[in-house]
């Protein structure tokens, strides 16, 4: 398959499974494994991280007002030395907690999540398969049991920083970053959409994070993986019209439906997985 297809069809899956909670890793270490592609870029890690950078942009423009609000609002925190009762600045904080631990497990151990989580083999299929379950079961859980009473301006810092270490298990392919930190929101009290919304805010800058740090060891060369410009500009397309669409369809889907959809899809897609493994696929 042309490898500029390939990469359309990878930006396509990246924006989708980003904000949908089935895991935006684990299907990107799946769809090369089953198609059978070998393209050294298109299934390296650095692609995929760099397919971030379409979602990011799709999370910038689509909660652009609030981004607009809390930079400043973060920013005259410092320069005052106090929240001041003004709820975007406690927000921007908040934000900051919850990125701390994504940052410091993504920085700490960045090689070796690379090494023994990623790859385009049976070993990997086997591993999403059985995270694609194991976060099914976090999620039911979180929605089964979790409150409806907490909205967002009710997160302590205590409380961010938990769903910053939540964040930080999606680095794992297959747990994916929307659905464990949405289940950490409902388990801590928010409605689906309350939770939706803060964990798509908390992403962006982990996601900036990670992106700006794979840009680097692309241009320093740290990587070894050869580069397709062209492949590279139609991911991000791809990714950034994805993500949009994703992002509104799940905001407006939680409003009246439970995250049942979500769990019985990663564990039909662990079942299959686990079945081409089995065959030898």
């Amino acid at each position: 398959m042309d490898q500029l297809l390939q990469a359309a069809i990878m930006g396509i899956v990246q924006g989708l499974t980003e904000f949908l909670p089935i895991s935006s890793s684990g299907h990107l270490v799946l769809v090369p494994y089953v198609m059978g592609w070998d393209d050294p870029f298109i299934t390296s890690l650095s692609f995929s991280i760099l397919l971030n950078i379409g979602t990011l942009a799709a999370l910038l423009l689509y909660f652009g007002s609030d981004w607009l609000r809390l930079v400043p609002a973060g920013l005259a925190t410092i320069r005052d030395r106090s929240f001041r009762d003004d709820p975007d600045r406690r927000l921007a904080w908040l934000l900051v907690a919850t990125t701390i631990p994504a940052a410091l497990v993504g920085y700490l151990l960045n090689d070796v999540i690379d090494e023994q989580f990623h790859g385009n083999g049976s070993d990997t299929a086997r591993l999403v398969a059985a995270m694609l379950v194991v976060g099914a079961a976090i999620m039911w859980a979180a929605d089964r049991w979790g409150g409806q009473t907490r909205r967002i301006s009710g997160i302590t810092f205590p409380a961010a920083f938990g769903l910053g270490i939540a964040q930080a298990l999606a680095l794992v392919p297959g747990i994916s970053r929307s659905g464990v930190s949405i289940s950490a929101g409902r388990a801590i009290g928010l409605d689906r959409e309350s939770a939706a919304r803060f964990s798509f805010l908390m992403a962006a800058p982990i996601i900036l994070g990670a992106t700006l740090f794979e840009l680097r060891k692309l241009v320093t060369g740290e990587t070894g993986v050869p580069v397709s410009s062209g492949a590279l500009i139609v991911g991000l397309i791809t990714s950034f019209v994805a993500g949009l669409l994703a992002i509104r369809v799940l905001l407006g889907y939680l409003q009246s439906h439970s995250l049942s959809i979500f769990v019985a899809y990663r564990l039909v897609l662990a079942a299959v997985v686990a079945g081409l493994v089995w065959m030898g696929h």
